[in-house]
């Protein structure tokens, strides 16, 4: 008997925690499990604010595919089709040229990307909090700014350097910015020519509340706490300009700023456009609560989706689809990997349902809100429920005890404040210190063209 192959598309929750349980319930002679993605690692987002403000080292708040789905095969490359009436999708490798493999079933997962506007200076000046990258990124940003800050004569320009803006009052802006507010509080001790006064947090929000996922009072609660450390919250407001760094909002305020963090909601991958699969309304591929893949009243046979780029209904809600969170993506990816396993065998699927149990979210070190089980925690009892429950969600006990690791050294030694700036060009000194030579090409050209 061939066995059947399973190809994963992503590794996001959805795709490495599908992979691993289908790896571990299906023998190498029942199916072959392949895990397509262009990155060899798996992101464990809500770690990405504590990586951006030094609690954890980055390398720690990702997951090795290869360490991790030892039993799978491992294709680094993007898939940038998908023929179901083919059963085939198209990968384009890190390098050389595109190749097709064919599929019996087919995990749907490509994750979502942040949701931007058409707004003036965004794509130029714009700071994103979606990957690793941005969140390294963004913290060497803002220490550099202090820099700038510290040395430069232009009032003008040490006091944009010292405007931070943050848009989007969802968990990862509002996680994002109270851990940057902390690191900049922090890194001010070093700094004796800057005063902690000139330092602006601004937040901008287009609704009348952030946090709505811990519920009105919590909400108001995170509300009134930034605001006691000074943080300029602007809620029903938009961003309606950000060029050449000067930020227009809606409410008629304009000023000057050098960082800009758009965390403003997420949208499906923009890879589902290369699909024939049957999209909703906001481009989440449709599914039921099966997780399969359905188009109308029709069953698409051997096609599972889940997580932020799947339409899931609600079981719990009706009427409702299941939100874009990790708490629904790992939940999911359970069942999805035991109803491909149950309908290889033979077997009927089993529908999901999960009813949303609250959320958690921090506000810097030591502060937090909470709201499980309709109990509602503020403060450190929160913050350390926000840490317990992310610490037991992220994927391996390697994982678990590097990141516990790292919590325990930042709780007795100073937070490390230094920039590496370097990392995003490394090339750069070593290019400008090597004198370019003229290939005998590029002097054949020239001469041809002499006249």
């Amino acid at each position: 008997m061939n066995p059947q192959r399973i190809v994963v598309v992503g590794a996001g929750h959805v795709g490495l925690y599908a992979a691993l349980r289908l790896s571990r319930k299906l023998s190498r002679r029942r199916a072959e499990v392949v895990v397509v993605d262009p990155q060899p690692h798996m992101t464990y987002q809500p770690f990405l604010p504590e990586a951006a403000a030094g609690n954890i080292s980055p390398r720690h708040s990702v997951v090795p595919l290869r360490r991790e789905l030892k039993k799978c095969r491992i294709v680094s490359g993007e898939v940038t089709k998908i023929e179901h009436a083919r059963k085939t999708v198209t990968i384009q490798p890190i390098d050389g040229p595109s190749t097709e493999m064919t599929y019996d079933h087919i995990i749907v997962a490509p994750g979502s990307v942040s949701r931007t506007l058409p707004v003036p200076g965004l794509r130029e000046r714009g700071i994103g909090f979606k990957t690793i990258g941005e969140a390294i990124y963004l913290r060497n940003h803002i220490l550099d700014r202090l820099d700038v800050a510290a040395v430069t004569p232009d009032p003008a320009v040490r006091k944009a350097s010292l405007t931070f803006v943050f848009v989007g009052g969802g968990f990862a802006g509002i996680e994002a910015l109270a851990e940057m507010e902390d690191v900049v509080r922090d890194a001010l001790r070093y700094y004796p020519d800057l005063d902690p006064s000139e330092v602006k947090f601004v937040l901008v929000e287009a609704t009348n509340r952030i946090l709505p996922e811990v519920g009105p009072k919590m909400g108001a609660y995170a509300a009134r706490a930034l605001d006691a450390r000074g943080i300029d919250l602007r809620l029903g407001t938009r961003l309606e300009s950000c060029v050449d760094g000067e930020i227009v909002l809606s409410d008629g305020d304009r000023f000057r700023a050098e960082t800009l963090v758009w965390t403003a909601g997420v949208k499906p991958s923009p890879m589902l456009d290369g699909t024939d699969l049957p999209r909703g309304p906001r481009g989440h591929v449709t599914c039921l609560p099966t997780l399969q893949v359905v188009d109308g009243d029709r069953v698409l046979d051997g096609v599972w989706a889940a997580g932020d780029c799947a339409q899931v209904p609600d079981l719990t809600n009706p009427g409702a689809y299941c939100s874009p969170s990790a708490q629904h993506a790992v939940r999911q990816a359970k069942v999805l990997a035991d109803n491909i396993r149950t309908v290889i065998l033979g077997g009927l699927p089993k529908e999901y349902r999960h009813k949303y149990v609250g959320s958690v979210a921090g506000l810097g070190l030591y502060k937090g809100v909470a709201h499980v089980y309709g109990i509602k925690v503020k403060g450190l009892p929160a913050w350390f429920m926000h840490r317990t429950y992310h610490m037991s969600r992220i994927p391996s006990f390697n994982r678990k005890v590097r990141v516990v690791a790292d919590w325990t050294l930042a709780f007795v030694l100073r937070r490390e404040t230094i920039a590496l700036g370097q990392l995003h060009t490394p090339r750069e000194e070593f290019t400008h210190v090597t004198p370019r030579v003229e290939l005998p090409e590029e002097r054949e050209t020239v001469g041809a063209g002499a006249p």
